[in-house]
C-alpha cells in the first residue's frame, strides 16, 4: 500500500527501507527504473515467508482500513498464519471478525543484566561444557530435533542452517553450551547464547525428551547468567511460547519477566 511521498527523498534499498517502515512507522522508496525520481510512501505492508505473515501500517495511516485490506490479501494464500505484535485488543478484534483461531503465543521476556560475580551451578551427574565447531555439529542437531519436534521452526534446522549461524558475525562456541552425562558422554541438552552489543539473548535451550526431569533447563540457565556477567551487558531477552510452562517458571527463577505476548492467527 502506498501513496504520493511529497517532497521525501527517492531512492535506497527497497528491503532496508521496508524493513524501517515497521521499525520507524515510515518510509520512502524510488520509482522503478521506468520513473526516475519518483518517489512513494509506505502506508503499510505485508511480507509472507514460509507459510507465516506478518504486516506493519504507517501509525498516521490506521483505522482506515488498510490493515483489514493486508490481511484479506494475505490470506489468499492456503494455510497461512498471521503474526500480531502486541497481543492487542484490536489484532484479536479483527482476527475474531476474520474467522481467524489464536493457535500460537510467543512471550518476550527480559531481565537486567546481572551484576557481580556469578559462579555457574554444577551437577555431579552432568559435565557442561562448550560447543566445538567441527565435532558436535551432527550430534547437537539430533538432540534438537527431539528437544524441539513440535517446534516450527527450531525443530526443523538443518546442518546447513546450523553451519550459517555459526557463521554469523555474533556466534561464539564459548557461549554455546553442551550438557552431557558424566558417565555415557551422550548429550543431553544445550542452551546457546547470542550476545550482540548490549544485549544479551538465550537464544535456544534445549532438553532431550528423555533427559528431562534432571534439571538440565535450570543448571544450563545458571550456566548462561554466569556466562552473562561480566560481559558489558545492559540488558536480557529471550522468546519462549506461551504455553512452555516449565520453561517460563525456570527463567523467572533468575529474575526474566514477561514483556509482551506476539500472537499468531490461522483459519478455523
Amino acid at each position: 500500500l502506498t501513496g504520493p511521498a511529497g517532497a521525501r527523498r527517492a531512492g535506497g534499498d527497497r528491503r532496508d527501507q521496508l524493513g524501517s517502515a515497521v521499525d520507524q512507522g515510515s518510509t520512502a522508496l524510488g520509482g522503478g527504473p521506468d520513473q526516475p525520481g519518483s518517489a512513494v510512501e509506505i502506508l503499510g505492508y505485508a511480507q509472507f515467508d514460509d507459510g507465516a505473515a506478518e504486516l506493519a501500517i504507517h501509525p498516521e495511516h490506521r483505522r482506515r482500513g488498510l490493515g483489514r485490506g493486508l490481511v484479506e490479501a494475505v490470506l489468499t494464500e492456503p494455510g497461512v498464519r498471521l503474526w500480531a505484535h502486541g497481543d492487542l485488543p484490536a489484532a484479536a478484534a479483527l482476527a475474531q471478525d476474520l474467522g481467524l483461531d489464536r493457535v500460537r503465543d510467543l512471550h518476550l521476556m527480559s531481565a537486567p543484566a546481572p551484576r557481580g560475580r556469578q559462579e555457574a551451578p554444577e551437577d555431579e551427574g552432568i559435565r557442561v561444557r562448550t560447543f566445538e565447531v567441527g565435532q558436535d555439529e551432527e550430534a547437537w542437531l539430533a538432540v534438537n530435533a527431539r528437544a524441539f519436534a513440535d517446534h516450527p521452526e527450531q525443530g526443523r534446522l538443518t546442518r546447513a542452517d546450523l553451519d550459517a549461524r555459526i557463521a554469523q558475525p555474533w556466534f561464539d562456541p564459548e557461549m554455546f553450551f553442551l550438557a552431557e552425562d558424566a558417565v555415557t558422554g551422550r548429550l543431553l541438552g544445550s542452551l546457546w547464547v547470542k550476545i550482540e552489543g548490549t544485549v544479551g539473548e538465550i537464544y535456544a535451550l534445549g532438553v532431550d525428551p528423555e533427559a528431562q526431569g534432571r534439571g538440565l533447563g535450570g543448571l544450563l540457565t545458571g550456566h548462561a547468567m554466569a556466562a552473562f556477567t561480566g560481559a558489558g551487558l545492559d540488558r536480557l531477552e529471550l522468546y519462549v511460547e506461551g504455553e512452555n510452562t516449565a520453561a517460563i517458571r525456570t527463567y523467572a527463577r533468575v529474575g526474566f519477566t514477561k514483556e509482551r505476548a506476539d500472537v499468531q492467527y490461522a483459519r478455523r
